[in-house]
């Protein structure tokens, strides 16, 4: 039987452990073996979340989320205590059920301010704030029967509540994080959505997760996100939009405050049923590379690749096919009907590769097939360098130039590692394309087939946004440079905004067939006042330093580029392998500290522009091209681990859901491909130079267990030096969270005891300092232009 006082602390550990039914263990809970030291021992405990799925169910906005969650005790002791599940920011919710093993049990929904009274009693008692951060939330509560050693438990919570409608989109969130409660990961984590609409639905986005997206009619889709071992940094968002138009356009923004320029996510999207005649017939010109380096698989795959595209064509679709080695060879003269597709693919199997590799010769052939009165895709494959006819990049690109028309789109697939990265971006970025690379041991078929099932059926060309009554700027893509519109895509555009007048109008422009159409749109609000979705501004970020990474690649290095990018690194806490001096660097809050940490960049920058062939180029076309196209916002996850030197080990890095390499390991796996794991779950790749000698953990095909992670940082330096708060980022220094909009310069902060009076009188009159106050005992952070020290007692 345990003492009532370890009694006590276990559930007080079990409510900061089970708070939003996420964390395992709170960061600071608690030592139950020397109460007078103030920590619990992760061990001793042993409670953590082996699975958490989510089901959601939307109709008509009405959604309904069933959780069900299985706790493991691995400690020594029973484990019991009360459960509290913080809702999303006025969130009501109405037939809540509670299950545990199955059996109904009573659970309370706590008002807010009841709720902000459980938080704060928890964190005066834990001298933990990690809970803070939910301050201002209503919250469920239930008892949990004790856990023994060894066993487990299963929770289910059944709720209801009613999405509301603004801006055309409903938005779902669930209370997802937990990097601030707990260093144990949950070993599974699922959500699956299916959404029933009375209306067409038009645009569907998470900027928070990589969810994967099933359209089963106009007004149904499912969406699901699932991963393991993780620790969420974010709640689940998702959004959906109503469509009333025929192409729409729904629209979001946020604004720090009234002072400062706002941001805006615009999501374009076609309807998702799509008359056939309106599909735009296009031209689709293949060039593939024979030359002798594409011997065996690789050919093999790149003739697959071809069929697959040549099965696909529209009837009204026309195509040739054009392979290249030393000279060229077109399948036929000049563009063939989509009809004669089989022949194509049986005169296919008839070839093989040998030769060089004229890559001018073979652009040239394809360009001559250009039709300017239609829609004309070439669809580029090579594995290696030009070593025949012209071979210098501006003579080839120049070619190019002087045979292409407005009409043309490049899409550039690079296989291989002996690719030229610079040529392949420029034709993918000037002629309103893409380019991908199909790394060694990566099937060259499943990436084309892949693509090219998102761009078969063009229904919009030749987009041009427009703004009437405000001044956008920074604006990604371009308005005037905008990819084309597909069926069952949509299309992201990201910027920053000064308003001028109320009497707001977007305009969207394009091409049908040989017709410009245009699409007006009003009644959009672009905000006045703060307020609005924080992670706009990150998203707007991540494709500025993507986009700014791919200007000093393609152009050479440029002061004024690297200098941004600094800056937009230290303020959002988007770090790449080339601003990784965020982490190490003491002084990044000075005008000097800045200047220093720019000079650091600069070598890195000159190479990054030099360097165009090779896997690290490769590792940088890739992390550049995915930034500046993210449809999620660069963060790094909460788990993130950096060497002495701040290099991420491999495969931590990630834009939308894709690991980035770092550009100095050298990583012969994938990152699932894990030889172990770190001792916080981070997968280590099977060869990773950069790792020196950090602990692994040899990896299993289970989940690792808590013992896996029994190692953990020297007291009070968190694993984490980077975090994101809101449209903030901290920073680690010296012991202290430091808001990267501190300047040390030019502001004194105000000096605030922790739990002290005068703490609490600060969250009272503003409860934006809760996620501030949640970072710990020793934070600096900036609120409405004033500076602020949280200080230990």
């Amino acid at each position: 039987m345990l003492t009532r006082q370890a009694r006590l602390w276990i559930w007080v550990a079990m409510v900061g452990t089970l708070i939003a039914g996420l964390g395992l263990l709170p960061a600071f809970a608690r030592d139950t073996t020397n109460p007078g030291s103030g920590y619990i021992n992760q061990q001793t405990m042993g409670v953590f979340i082996r699975s958490h799925r989510v089901d959601i169910s939307i109709s008509n906005q009405i959604a309904r989320t069933r959780i069900e969650q299985v706790f493991v005790n691995e400690g020594s002791l029973p484990a019991e205590g009360t459960y509290v599940f913080p809702l999303p920011q006025g969130v009501t919710i109405s037939d809540l059920i509670v299950r545990i093993d199955g059996q109904v049990f009573h659970a309370r929904v706590l008002e807010k301010e009841e709720a902000k009274r459980v938080y704060t009693g928890i964190v005066q008692q834990m001298r933990d704030p990690a809970l803070l951060e939910y301050i201002g939330t209503n919250a469920i509560q239930a008892s949990i029967f004790p856990i023994p050693p060894g066993g487990e438990r299963t929770l289910e919570i059944e709720y209801s509540q009613v999405l509301t409608v603004e801006a055309g989109l409903v938005h779902y969130v669930y209370p997802l994080r937990m990097n601030h409660v707990s260093r144990l990961p949950v070993g599974n984590l699922s959500i699956h959505v299916a959404v029933d609409s009375n209306d067409p639905i038009s645009t569907i986005y998470s900027p928070t997760h990589p969810v994967a997206i099933d359209r089963q009619s106009d007004m149904k889709f499912v969406a699901g996100f699932e991963t393991s071992n993780t620790l969420e940094a974010n709640d689940f968002s998702l959004y959906y939009g109503l469509a009333d138009d025929d192409i729409s356009l729904n629209l979001l923004s946020y604004r720090e405050s009234a002072a400062e320029d706002g941001f805006f996510l615009a999501l374009i999207a076609p309807p998702f049923k799509i008359d056939r005649e309106r599909v735009i017939a296009k031209d689709v010109i293949l060039v593939l590379d024979q030359s002798g380096s594409m011997q065996g698989i690789k050919w093999e795959q790149a003739r697959d690749a071809a069929q697959f595209v040549l099965e696909h064509l529209n009837p009204e679709d026309r195509f040739n096919v054009i392979v290249f080695s030393t000279g060229v060879r077109p399948y036929a003269i000049g563009l063939q009907p989509a009809s004669a597709a089989p022949d194509a693919r049986a005169w296919l199997e008839t070839l093989y590769s040998e030769g060089g590799t004229n890559i001018d010769e073979a652009l040239r052939v394809a360009l001559e097939q250009n039709d300017r009165e239609h829609q004309s895709i070439v669809i580029f494959l090579t594995d290696g360098q030009p070593t025949e006819g012209i071979t210098d990049l501006p003579g080839i690109l120049s070619n190019v130039e002087a045979r292409t028309g407005s009409n043309v789109r490049f899409f550039t697939f690079g296989v291989g590692d002996d690719v030229n990265t610079f040529l392949l971006d420029e034709l993918g970025q000037r002629y309103h394309g893409t380019s991908a690379y199909v790394r060694p041991g990566e099937d060259i078929e499943a990436a084309v087939s892949s693509w090219y099932r998102k761009i078969s059926e063009p229904v919009l060309t030749n987009l041009m946004l427009s703004f009437e009554g405000i001044t956008v700027y920074d604006v990604y893509p371009a308005p005037d440079h905008m990819p084309d519109l597909f069926a069952g895509s949509q299309l992201m555009v990201v910027g920053r905004y000064h308003r001028e007048t109320d009497d707001i109008t977007l305009h969207l422009s394009g091409k049908v067939e040989d017709q410009f159409q245009t699409f007006t749109y009003s009644d959009l609000e672009f905000r006045s006042n703060a307020g609005g979705d924080a992670l706009i501004p990150r998203l707007w970020a991540t494709r500025r330093i993507g986009d700014l990474m791919n200007a000093i690649r393609l152009n050479g290095e440029n002061p004024e580029l690297v200098d941004s990018i600094v800056r937009l690194s230290i303020r959002y806490g988007i770090v790449t392998p080339y601003t990784s001096f965020i982490i190490t660097e003491q002084d990044i809050f000075t005008e000097d500290g800045v200047s220093q940490a720019v000079a650091i960049m600069q070598p890195t920058a000159t190479a990054m522009a030099a360097i165009y062939s090779g896997s690290s180029a490769i590792n940088v076309a890739q992390q550049s091209g995915n930034m500046a196209n993210s449809a999620m916002v660069a963060t790094l996850p909460p788990d993130a681990v950096f060497l002495t030197n701040g290099t991420p080990v491999p495969g931590n890095f990630s834009v939308g859901g894709t690991a980035l390499p770092t550009g100095t390991a050298t990583v012969t796996s994938t990152p699932t491909a894990a030889a172990g794991y770190l001792m916080n779950g981070t997968p280590v790749p099977a060869k990773c130079d950069v790792c020196g000698t950090a602990t692994v953990v040899p990896a299993t095909t289970e989940s690792p267990s808590l013992a896996a992670y029994s190692s953990s940082p020297s007291q009070g330096e968190p694993m984490q030096t980077v975090r994101p708060v809101g449209d903030r980022t901290f920073v680690w220094r010296d012991g202290a969270w430091i808001d990267t909009t501190f300047d040390p310069d030019t502001m004194t902060p105000e000096r605030i005891i922790f739990l002290s009076e005068a703490y609490f009188a600060l969250l009272d009159q503003d409860e934006r300092v809760a996620d501030y106050y949640a970072l710990g005992e020793h934070v600096i952070f900036v609120l409405d232009g004033l500076a602020y020290e949280v200080v230990p007692d």
